[in-house]
């Protein structure tokens, strides 16, 4: 029988079958015994690629933040709409694969995608003017911002039964049984205002950083 032309693994490979896995069940079900099963090979076979579970997580953490748009951190952009449309991609990247966001908490490390955004958002700040320490801040900030919006939604942390809230002891959380109806309408709500917030907020404590007329 011929040899296949492809080999059966490939990192790119195991990257989507680890993230598909975490995706449906979370990181918990993740483990180089069951990510080789669901991929059809022998677990030895994942270390011709990485060298431990961590390494696949790295990885997988880095595909996903590979899909975030820095685009608008391009030469002469704004940087209020640099950080906009940044947080906004960021937020749809993580709301898309929430299981990995522990993993992103911790910061870049050593991944390329992850150190990329990274350059490309303090690059951006700084090059519209912003000192690199503050600069260094600001990107911190929407980072808490983006990555606590994405960890669970404020809507689904309430119950939809209306007996729940006793307005004896609750009397202003009447409504709160129609939060979880709205959900994606109360949480992109609220992601958009505290963006907006954020940015106008550093554009009011900054108007030299603004350009005129603006």
């Amino acid at each position: 029988m011929a040899r296949p032309r492809k080999p059966l693994l490939s990192r790119e490979r195991i990257v989507t079958a680890a993230l598909a896995l975490i995706d449906a069940e979370g990181l918990p079900a993740l483990s180089t015994r069951r990510l080789a099963a669901e991929l059809g090979v022998s677990g030895p076979s994942l270390y011709n690629h990485f060298t431990t579970k961590d390494e696949i997580l790295d990885a997988v953490a880095d595909a996903v933040i590979a899909e975030v748009d820095v685009s608008a951190f391009g030469p002469g952009a704004d940087w209020r709409t640099g950080l906009l449309d940044w947080a906004r991609s960021y937020r749809a990247a993580l709301a898309a694969h929430p299981h990995i966001v522990p993993v992103l908490a911790q910061g870049p490390g050593r991944r390329p995608a992850g150190l990329r955004m990274a350059d490309a958002a303090f690059g951006g700040m700084v090059a519209a003017g912003w000192p690199p320490a503050q600069a260094t801040k600001v990107c911190a900030m929407v980072r808490y911002f983006v990555a606590g919006s994405a960890l669970g939604s404020f809507a689904r942390g309430f119950v939809a039964d209306p007996n729940a809230y006793d307005p004896a002891a609750y009397p202003h959380l009447g409504q709160a049984h129609l939060l979880p109806e709205h959900q994606q309408r109360v949480d992109d709500g609220a992601f958009e205002a505290g963006l907006r917030a954020l940015v106008d907020g550093l554009a009011l404590h900054h108007p030299d950083l603004v350009p005129p007329g603006d």
